[in-house]
């Protein structure tokens, strides 16, 4: 049985997770923002798996506001070779190896903040300030509501009206899928801009809750070689603005595409609960992802 139109049941913890984020962004954008960069600041941030999508998103969306200079790095790979003002840590849990070495090797001077869901942890206590968001702390393993609340908060400190994203997540709970993810082999998310980040998130929560076969693109980089791969087999998601030519490119290769009409944070939340559609349909637990837990501590 397919799951498009089929009204959505919350019947595990993540769904009730994803369903929390309306509220969850409201209080992220009403919080009290400690440590984040100032205009013309250089800026460096890091962090793993979904926190460094996130920080993809972010370094995107400042940087084109002329704040200043914003990159993102996977914690793993930092290596401070250029002269940055601040290192932004985002995760989740605080405790992700990755992310406390990072921080424990950076240079002297330069200042350093995190965002968590958990006070006092090795990664909060490794920084000079913190934003804990505690209220979007998360039970599941597979991240939701903690990601999209830290983007809320930078987004927020940009300058964003978050009420409108807000009102299109309540959108995105309510209305039926975009398509039955039942039909199809290959998932493929095209973003531009900070929705870049929006897309390579989405096609880890398709891996992760679905064990789906899954990539993500700049958009128009999509024709440099993945499309090759394109048929009637596979569905190709824009979460921001499509390009018109290459959907119709898309389109005559046999292939489906899903159009975003929400704002690219609510596109995602749409993203979650497919995913987790999905999984049910294999008869996964969305839950206790294969594989995979809540964060990553090495020994």
């Amino acid at each position: 049985m397919g799951v498009r139109g089929v009204r959505w049941v919350v019947v595990d913890r993540t769904s009730l997770e994803i369903a929390a984020q309306p509220e969850a962004w409201a209080q992220a954008a009403a919080a009290r923002a400690n440590g984040l960069p100032s205009s013309g600041q250089a800026v460096a941030v890091i962090g793993c798996g979904t926190s460094y999508y996130m920080a993809q998103a972010y370094a995107a969306l400042r940087e084109g506001a002329g704040l200043g200079p914003t990159d993102a790095h996977v914690a793993s790979e930092y290596a401070p070779t250029r002269q940055v003002d601040r290192v932004l840590a985002i995760s989740r849990s605080g405790t992700t190896t990755e992310v406390v070495r990072a921080l424990q090797v950076l240079p002297e001077g330069i200042a350093t903040a995190a965002v968590s869901a958990v006070d006092a942890t090795p990664v909060v206590l490794a920084t000079d300030e913190a934003t804990i968001l505690g209220f979007a702390d998360e039970e599941s393993v597979v991240q939701t509501r903690f990601a999209t609340s830290a983007l809320a908060l930078l987004r927020t400190h940009l300058g964003h009206d978050l009420r409108p994203a807000i009102a299109d997540a309540r959108t995105a709970l309510t209305q039926s899928l975009p398509c039955d993810p039942t039909g199809f082999d290959r998932f493929v998310f095209l973003g531009r801009g900070w929705g870049v980040g929006i897309a390579n998130e989405a096609a880890l929560k398709f891996r992760e809750s679905a064990l789906a076969w899954s990539e993500s693109y700049p958009a128009l980089e999509y024709r440099h070689g993945p499309i090759s791969l394109a048929d009637e087999r596979t569905l190709v998601w824009f979460v921001s603005e499509p390009d018109e030519q290459l959907v119709r490119d898309i389109r005559a290769l046999g292939a489906s595409v899903v159009l975003a009409g929400l704002d690219p944070m609510a596109e995602l939340v749409l993203v979650q609960r497919t995913a987790v559609a999905l999984a049910h349909e294999r008869g996964l637990d969305p839950d206790h992802p294969r594989n995979l837990q809540r964060s990553v501590v090495l020994g």
